[in-house]
C-alpha cells in the first residue's frame, strides 16, 4: 500500500472516530436534558448560588458581630433621624423648601425685563 492511501486511510479512522465521539457527546446532552430540563438547571444553580451566598454572609457576620451591630444600628438611626432632630428642635423646616422649589428662571426674566 502507498504511502497516500495508508495516510487516507489513517485519516478516515481518525475522522470517523471524532464523529463517534461527537455523536456520542450529543446523545449524552440529549438524555441529560430529557431528565431534567434547561430551566430546572437555571433554578437549581440559582439555588445554589443563593444558598452558598447565603452561608458566606452568616460566616461573616458571625465573624464581625460589633460591625454588623453598627450598621444595623447606623441604617435605623438614619431611618429615624426626622423624629429624633425633632426631638432636640433641630427639624428643617418643610416650608422653606416649598419656597425654593416655586422660583423658576423664568419669573426672574420677566422682573428683570420688566414684562
Amino acid at each position: 500500500m502507498s504511502d497516500r492511501k495508508a495516510q487516507m486511510l489513517a485519516d478516515r479512522y481518525l475522522r470517523d472516530s471524532a464523529r463517534a465521539l461527537v455523536d456520542a457527546d450529543i446523545q449524552h446532552i440529549k438524555a441529560d436534558f430529557a431528565h431534567k430540563g434547561l430551566g430546572q438547571r437555571a433554578m437549581d444553580r440559582v439555588t445554589e448560588g443563593a444558598m452558598d451566598l447565603y452561608e458566606e454572609a452568616i460566616e461573616v457576620a458571625e465573624d464581625n458581630k460589633g460591625a454588623l451591630a453598627a450598621l444595623i444600628a447606623a441604617v435605623v438611626v438614619w431611618f429615624a433621624r426626622n423624629p429624633i432632630l425633632s426631638a432636640f428642635g433641630l427639624a428643617p423646616d418643610d416650608e422653606d423648601e416649598e419656597d425654593d422649589s416655586g422660583w423658576d428662571l423664568r419669573d426672574e426674566l420677566e422682573e428683570r425685563l420688566g414684562r
